[in-house]
């Protein structure tokens, strides 16, 4: 059998650990093989070594049955070989054809032929269906089209194997749908794509082959017809995985959380929340679902502070918080996993360790009289990396920029939880984490709960909301549509609330689960 890529005992050592283990991988031509295993299972870093981002420490490389030395993604773009990173690579101030053209610009005389360039994007984006504006700037666009962008990129550079770095992790659910529509179409037209990603219904649904890893080695290459989600979670993790919330029913106690009238704007300076008002209480899980974009992002803002609102109020306990500080209202106990880990949940150029006390490094045990004391702080890590299984090359001292961003999304749940707030917003919890750590990760939050916590969890995954909450509020447009009980309510009804469909009378927050 011909193979377009095979990838021969490739080992790859970082600074305390090894990445890649003597792995073997060979890709047929015209297929989605994916690659799947938990984070930090060396999936990206073997990747990378195909792209020319990293240099194999030993093993071969063969393309279309030569053997190869990719130096650098120079070499990489010559073979046919382009790759979407998880993280995109955008100047966010160029169009989307500067982007797709940097480094390879089009010349009429001395002039770059931006009109050609165009014409270009235009064509290659009408062939494989990805309807992309090419005089759009790319901070005007949706994370989706961005993503499409990343995409013409490669198709632009005549890539004939597409390499695809966790594509979903940054996705609404209807833009997943048209990615996997676009995979299909690429492969029609005689790509070849390479699938990192740790969705199994995904894989389920687009890929022909899958090969698990598991701490750097190889566990198994297998058709993904023959096989089911459960036996490829075991493969991944090496145990069996319970796909659903282990829950008692809630017993909500006092408010903790209320929001009154509240509106709040948008980037673009209209109304992205409207009179909104909604309450939490101990004790419980409130989830709150919608189509991305309709206003979550901007409650999430207003209730932590990272943005004004227009008007209204917002109660922690009994004290209002409106107008405190970031810092008041985290004094205050609320806690916050954020959206964007990268922007508001770390700091990228922190230790691992020093992102763990990002907000009481100044009090005790973590500082005497202003003086960092830097055995409790590495005490403190070590401890939530080993409870959250927190991977990283050096523990406690690794830079959290150097970290895959399923990484760092457990560095901030796992900093977050340990503070155990009285109100916790929680944003996307397990964007980008593998199924072991989805299912650690919502225990934790359902502990919380069962302390007495109020959480407020936003999640774009319906599965999700569903699974961990205890009464569903539903935004449309910036409003709450309505509110149901978590166990009464099914995905066709929640569907019909997102789109605006239908509205509920929403039961008073106070009795909805006494």
């Amino acid at each position: 059998m011909a193979y377009i890529v095979e990838m021969l005992h490739i080992t790859k050592d970082f600074p305390g650990i090894r990445a890649n283990d003597d792995i073997s991988l060979q890709i047929e031509e015209g297929s989605i093989h994916a690659l799947l295993g938990e984070n930090g299972a060396g999936k990206s870093t073997l990747m990378s070594i195909l792209f020319g981002l990293y240099q194999p420490d030993s093993g071969t490389i063969r393309v279309r049955g030569k053997e190869v030395k990719i130096s650098d993604p120079n070499v990489a773009t010559a073979l046919g070989i382009g790759m979407v990173h998880q993280h995109f690579k955008l100047v966010h101030n160029f169009t989307v054809t500067e982007n797709i053209i940097l480094g390879m610009e089009p010349r009429k005389g001395v002039t770059i032929d931006i009109r050609s360039a165009e014409r270009k994007v235009e064509e290659i984006s009408k062939l494989y269906g990805l309807a992309v504006d090419p005089r759009a700037k790319i901070e005007d666009i949706s994370v989706g089209m961005q993503q499409r962008v990343e995409i013409l990129k490669m198709l632009y550079r005549d890539a004939e194997i597409l390499i695809f770095d966790e594509p979903t992790a940054v996705l609404t659910p209807q833009e997943i749908h048209e990615l996997m529509h676009i995979m299909r179409r690429l492969v029609q037209e005689g790509k070849t794509i390479l699938l990192i990603t740790h969705k199994l219904k995904e894989i389920k649904e687009v890929a022909d082959v899958c090969t698990v890893l598991r701490r750097g080695k190889l566990v198994g290459t297998v058709p993904v017809a023959d096989t089911n989600e459960e036996k490829m979670a075991e493969m991944m993790v090496g145990r069996q995985v319970n796909f659903h919330v282990e829950k008692n029913p809630a017993r909500p106690g006092p408010e903790l959380l209320r929001i009154e009238s509240l509106n709040v704007k948008n980037s673009k300076g209209v109304l992205g929340v409207k009179n909104l008002s909604l309450s939490v209480r101990g004790g419980e899980v409130l989830g709150i679902c919608g189509i991305d974009g309709n206003g979550q992002t901007e409650l999430v803002y207003a209730i932590t502070g990272l943005q004004k609102a227009e008007s209204g109020r917002i109660f922690l306990r009994d004290k209002e918080i409106t107008h405190l500080s970031i810092k008041e209202r985290s004094d205050l106990g609320l806690g916050h996993i954020p959206e964007d880990r990268q922007k508001h949940g770390l700091i990228l150029d922190f230790t691992l360790g020093e992102n763990f006390v990002v907000h009481n490094y100044y009090r005790k045990p973590f500082a005497n009289f202003g003086i960092l004391n830097q055995k409790q702080i590495l005490e403190n890590a070590n401890r939530l990396i080993r409870e959250f299984d927190v991977r990283s090359g050096q523990g406690a001292f690794t830079p959290a920029r150097s970290m895959s961003g399923g990484n760092q999304q457990k560095a901030i749940v796992a900093r977050e939880i340990d503070r155990s707030p009285d109100v916790f917003i929680v944003v996307q919890p397990t964007r980008g984490l593998d199924v072991g750590a989805i299912e650690y990760i919502h225990k934790r939050i359902i502990e919380e709960r069962d302390k007495g916590k109020a959480i407020l969890l936003v999640s774009l995954e319906l599965d999700e909301i569903m699974d961990v909450s205890d009464r569903i509020a539903v935004i449309y447009n910036g409003e709450i549509v309505g509110i149901v009980d978590a166990r009464e309510t099914n995905e066709n009804e929640l569907g019909l609330m997102m789109s605006g469909a239908l509205r509920k009378h929403q039961p008073a927050a106070a009795g909805a689960m006494a």
